[in-house]
């Protein structure tokens, strides 16, 4: 049996930080990198899988990013998974969650996994569709928000939960190979042991162009994306002043506030 993890190394903001010249996203060097949150359920799903299991189990990871991505692979490596791969091509800039999906969903057909886990969203986007378009592209089964999962090894179904509005839980069984992806709290992430860091960073992570996933350079980039980022500016930051006095004077100098920022008299 083989577990495909979607894992992506997302980009906190410094305190301070700057625009790019192109007005598009932050400038790289005011970026702090790691491993996304909801990427940490899904690797730990996989391999508390892998680790009950009676038959042999490989988790492989795979991300598309640049060569600054393999800290969170062998991150990931170390955390116990087995393999690493990371997709990366100079055209694949600028892409949206939707052509990412799309690298995804080719490597996945290659490396032909019994089910493909991976994040409900990532924290520095929150676009949260990466993983249902992958399934979409693949023609696969999927479930979004999994809280719970019960799969065994060579079974070719899954019966999972998974959370609904109003605090309410579905049970639901799903046809494999399918697209699951994992919400906080399904687990508790382990910490990588020293022993393991130390192996992980010994590993070899396989690097693949498009071409070796079938893509090209028109699948990917603003060209394959159904959507795109104009400009990105920082907000201006707003006042906040401390009305004093009895409910009446509060209540005057309110109207107050509000004719000045209309532009009436006082």
């Amino acid at each position: 049996m083989k577990i495909l993890v979607a894992v992506k190394q997302v980009a906190a903001l410094d305190e301070d930080f700057t625009i790019r010249a192109d007005g598009r996203d932050v400038d790289e060097e005011f970026l702090l990198r790691d491993l996304n949150e909801w990427d940490d359920y899904s690797l730990e799903e996989a391999v508390k899988i892998k680790e009950a299991a009676s038959q042999p189990v490989e988790v492989v990871l795979i991300t598309v990013a640049p060569e600054h991505a393999d800290e969170a692979l062998r991150k990931c490596l170390a955390k116990g998974a087995d393999r690493a791969i990371r997709i990366w091509d100079e055209a694949v800039e600028g892409s949206d969650p939707i052509a990412i999906a799309r690298i995804l969903a080719a490597a996945a057909r290659r490396e032909s996994p019994s089910i493909l886990f991976a994040g409900v969203q990532s924290s520095d986007q929150a676009f949260a569709s990466t993983g249902i378009a992958a399934a979409a592209f693949l023609d696969w089964p999927h479930a979004a928000v999994v809280s719970s999962l019960q799969l065994s090894p060579g079974a070719e179904t899954a019966v999972f939960r998974r959370e609904l509005e109003g605090g309410l839980l579905q049970e639901v069984e799903i046809q494999c190979p399918a697209v699951l992806t994992i919400q906080l709290g399904i687990n508790a992430p382990r910490y990588a042991s020293l022993r393991s860091i130390k192996q992980a960073a010994a590993k070899p992570i396989e690097v693949k162009s498009l071409s070796d996933v079938g893509l090209s350079a028109a699948d990917v980039g603003e060209a394959g994306s159904a959507s795109r980022v104009r400009r990105m500016v920082i907000p201006d930051k707003g006042r906040a002043q401390l009305i004093e006095g009895d409910a009446a004077a509060q209540a005057r100098r309110l109207a107050e506030i509000i004719r000045e920022f209309q532009g009436g008299a006082p």
